[in-house]
């Protein structure tokens, strides 16, 4: 497969190098749909971890890379956003736009989990063209709220605790990100499709 590379984690795990978070969480989205034998899929940023395979069997069994093949293969969650954020002048700034434009953006746009980190039931929701990349903050603040809906680089995320951050925070929601007594413990878990809309 171009562009691909798989490398041997010792003699049960193996990482997988693709192009992108795109392509990481199409990978991983197909390969639980296959039955592909591993303990663990693990997407990230460009890479998916394998754990509990055999490294050369993964290899075998990879697929064409796909791009799009996400696009309907999880299911769809819509949340309900106060878009009151601290940051929303700051991103029409940016955008050059009125704060009612950005939340007719944000809402407009369809996004989908990609990969979790940072923190448990932390989305990395991809979606947001080229164009509306946004900057973190210079210095992180010291605590965001749980349900903070927030921004960076070309980023969409949700703060499922109060913690530090950087991102720009354009609203909230109630929806509760990650519980450990659902059966998936994660809201958002990768695959899922998101769309986002003013709350009442």
């Amino acid at each position: 497969m171009g562009g691909v590379r798989v490398v041997p984690v010792g003699e049960c795990a193996c990482l997988v190098e693709v192009g992108d978070a795109v392509a990481a969480a199409s990978l991983a989205a197909w390969a639980r749909a296959s039955g592909l034998v591993a303990e663990e899929i693990v997407p990230a940023a460009t890479t998916v971890l394998f754990d509990g395979c055999d490294p050369a069997a993964v290899e075998a069994a990879l697929p064409p890379m796909d791009r799009e093949s996400l696009s309907d293969s999880g299911p769809s969650v819509r949340l309900q956003v106060t878009y009151d954020g601290p940051d929303l002048e700051r991103v029409a700034d940016h955008w050059g736009c009125s704060t009612d434009e950005v939340v007719e953006r944000h809402t407009a746009t369809d996004f989908t989990s990609l990969f979790c980190g940072f923190a448990p039931g932390f989305a990395y929701l991809g979606g947001l063209p080229a164009h509306l990349t946004v900057p973190r903050l210079e210095s992180p603040r010291p605590r965001v709220e749980p349900g903070s809906v927030a921004l960076a680089d070309r980023w969409c995320g949700i703060y499922p605790t109060a913690s530090p951050g950087g991102w720009l925070v354009i609203g909230t929601t109630e929806a509760t990100l990650w519980d450990a007594r659902r059966e998936s413990p994660a809201l958002l878990a990768p695959g899922t499709r998101v769309r986002f809309e003013v709350a009442p």
